[in-house]
């Protein structure tokens, strides 16, 4: 019993040291972040993630930083390694938490990114993609705001790229503004 106790006294500091620094290092990849240091934040991320390989928060947030980088990217060399690093990452992510929606709304980012650059080219294709995509987070997690307020975003720019009335939507975006008043995100109380 005595080396239980023993054992678990000399764990407990281990794992709480290593809880603060996985804290402290996605604090100063948030940081670098807002700072718009992409490359810096993104790299932090990815050596968090290869640390954290079962938790999918740091290659999510690799993807998102680098994917936002890439809106109004005008260079197509510069957009593909940006969203191919962003893919990867998103692909990790998905690899340790299948059927995740915040994935799911993050990897439709990816496809809009492609699709701002060149819509002639991207939209064909990656519009349906996107299409489902949308349905499959909103069939898994019809109550996550974040899922209800990107699917109406995302058929309000459609329906706005053919001339259409973009008024249904309103009602999508008001759900979802409801919902985000009570939402707790997977894994918080």
């Amino acid at each position: 019993m005595k080396n239980i106790l023993r054992m678990s006294l000399l764990i407990v500091p281990l794992i709480l040291n290593a809880q603060s620094q996985y804290g402290e290092s996605m604090q100063k990849a948030m940081k670098l972040r807002e700072e718009r240091k992409t490359e810096e934040a993104s790299n932090l991320f990815e050596r968090i993630a290869l640390l954290e390989n079962v938790n999918w928060l740091p290659s999510c947030y690799s993807d998102l930083v680098n994917t936002t980088a890439c809106f109004g990217e005008k260079d197509k060399k510069q957009l593909t390694e940006g969203l191919e690093k962003a893919k990867e990452s998103i692909d990790i992510a998905k690899n340790l938490s299948p059927d995740n929606t915040e994935l799911l709304i993050k990897e439709t980012m990816i496809n809009t990114a492609w699709i701002v650059f060149d819509g002639a080219t991207n939209g064909m294709t990656l519009s349906g993609e996107n299409s489902q995509l949308y349905q499959k987070a909103l069939q898994l997690a019809p109550e996550n705001p974040r899922v209800v307020f990107s699917k109406a975003e995302w058929d309000m720019d459609s329906d706005r790229y053919y001339g259409k009335d973009m008024a249904p939507y309103g009602k999508d975006v008001e759900r979802s503004l409801q919902l985000f008043v009570n939402f707790k995100p997977d894994g918080q109380s």
